[in-house]
């Protein structure tokens, strides 16, 4: 364990132990953590995030975070409040004052109507 960066949780690393490993922190977290609700013989004890040590508790914390798909899913629909709400709000507006987009459809259909007839 000396000079990797699991050094830091090394005191808790005793007795018989599960390791997990993953590209994403939070995965592993995660599915330690799901194992360890249906069977009451696993108990998480420690882990290590980016050096640091971490308790039981800092490990229920780190699986319960999002994963990376939710968490970009949430930063697009913030993203997009704003714009759709702005445009919600314009066809309102067009709407309350007399048709918006209909209304040039409507003005287009007469002059259509009238060319064949000359």
């Amino acid at each position: 364990m000396a000079g990797t960066p699991f050094e830091v949780a090394s005191e808790s690393m005793v007795g018989p132990l599960i390791y997990g490993f993953s590209e994403d922190a939070v995965a592993a977290a995660k599915v330690i953590a799901d194992f360890a609700k249906g069977n009451d013989k696993l108990i998480v004890k420690a882990g290590a995030y980016a050096g640091k040590a971490l308790d039981a508790n800092g490990v229920k914390a780190l699986a319960a975070i999002p994963t990376k798909e939710v968490l970009l899913a949430q930063l697009l629909g913030l993203m997009q409040s704003p714009v759709s709400r702005m445009v919600r709000v314009l066809a309102a507006l067009a709407e309350k004052r007399g048709g918006g987009a209909a209304a040039p459809e409507a003005a287009a259909e007469p002059a259509a109507e009238a060319a064949p007839a000359a």
